[in-house]
């Protein structure tokens, strides 16, 4: 079971630039499917940006543009560069990680994810 650590959140002004890192132990990152998300105080958690079992990025219309997930298997580590943040990018934000598995002559992504424990981003005007 590989266990999260996510870091690198803060308090910055609208339109600055934030790099998330989510560090991984117990288990590779690259036997994972990883993705970020985010919860705002009284919000439902929403995705934010993903790398599928195939390596493929994918961002929320939300931060299309704005973020960039990258996954370094060497270092165990998972990162997002946050740039031009928003008022509305403030939350609290999580790393995720679900096992790949072949199935059906594909890899696909276990249902189930490992989370870490999540990183603040305090976004102001």
């Amino acid at each position: 079971q590989v266990q999260l650590v996510e870091s690198g959140g803060g308090s910055v002004q609208a339109g600055g630039s934030l790099r998330l890192s989510c560090a991984a132990s117990g288990d590779g990152l690259s036997t994972y499917c990883m993705s970020w998300w985010r919860q705002a105080p009284g919000k439902a958690r929403e995705g934010v940006a993903a790398i599928d079992s195939v390596g493929t990025a994918s961002y929320a219309d939300s931060v299309k543009g704005r973020f960039a997930i990258s996954q370094d298997n060497a270092k165990n580590t998972l990162s997002l560069q946050m740039n031009s943040l928003k008022l509305e990018d403030t939350a609290m934000y999580y790393c995720a990680a679900r096992k790949k598995y072949y199935f059906g002559g594909r890899w696909t992504c276990a249902s189930v994810p490992s989370w870490g424990q999540g990183t603040q981003v305090t976004i102001s005007s």
